[in-house]
């Protein structure tokens, strides 16, 4: 407790002395990485959801690993579960966190998956607040739904920084949800969370908060459980094919 240990990458493929970018944890609502050059903020893991990371999914297809956060000291914890493999979690010199795993037959460490995957998607803030990025759609940025690009002329010549903003204000007490599927979820700097409550009651909590612009669970396992709530504007997000989670919009 009260000691903060994070990864930082070497200056080079042969100087081990510390390079450039870091991996850090950080725990202010839901725990969530965040990979930085310097200050600036380069890529965002999704909130922890019980399982893992919401922008991690390739972690979980490594099928003889199993994870852990522990909110008590903030700790995220990695352990094999066959003793005969051995896997470890680097930031590159050239700003990528990897998880590798050792090949005995060839005596070398090979990349079982890199982060950001893609330029485009994984980049932090991509696609400005109230947006989201889909690498399947063309532009991948896109207004979620109820949302028009804020400046159209600048939307349609691919610069997206500016987001978007609402077709409609909201009326605080006649408002519903739209259901996005297959989220990660925004960053959680506005958000609240608690652990005790579903996903109704959560509705209700939020619907009850004029500031209230989105909800989703916490935890995704046993059908979902916990309540997060953000209030303000809803920043980096993207959508998988078949990870993620659910999202309500306001």
């Amino acid at each position: 407790r009260g000691v903060n240990r994070f990864l930082t990458s070497w200056r080079s493929s042969d100087d081990p002395s510390s390079g450039d970018f870091s991996y850090k944890l950080q725990t202010r609502r839901l725990p969530e990485f965040y990979l930085s050059s310097g200050v600036f903020l380069l890529y965002r893991s999704g909130p922890w959801n019980g399982i893992q990371f919401s922008g991690i999914p390739d972690d979980q297809k490594l099928s003889y690993m199993a994870y852990n956060f522990t909110e008590d000291n903030d700790a995220y914890t990695f352990r094999m579960t066959n003793n005969s493999i051995y896997s470890r979690l680097i930031v590159s010199s050239e700003g990528y966190i990897e998880r590798q795993t050792w090949n005995p037959t060839v005596g070398m460490w090979n990349v079982f998956w890199s982060f950001p995957l893609d330029s485009q998607c994984d980049t932090y803030r991509m696609c400005g607040p109230y947006s989201y990025c889909d690498v399947n759609t063309s532009p991948v940025c896109n207004c979620m739904p109820g949302f028009n690009p804020s400046n159209v002329q600048q939307w349609d010549q691919r610069s997206w920084s500016g987001g978007c903003i609402r077709r409609t204000l909201l009326s605080c007490s006649g408002d519903g949800f739209t259901r996005m599927k297959n989220m990660k979820l925004p960053e959680t700097t506005m958000a609240t969370v608690d652990p005790n409550i579903g996903v109704k009651e959560c509705e209700k909590r939020c619907l009850s908060d004029c500031n209230c612009t989105a909800f989703a669970n916490a935890d995704i396992r046993n059908g979902g459980t916990g309540c997060v709530i953000w209030t303000g504007r809803l920043d980096d997000m993207r959508n998988y094919i078949a990870d993620g989670q659910d999202l309500y919009v306001r």
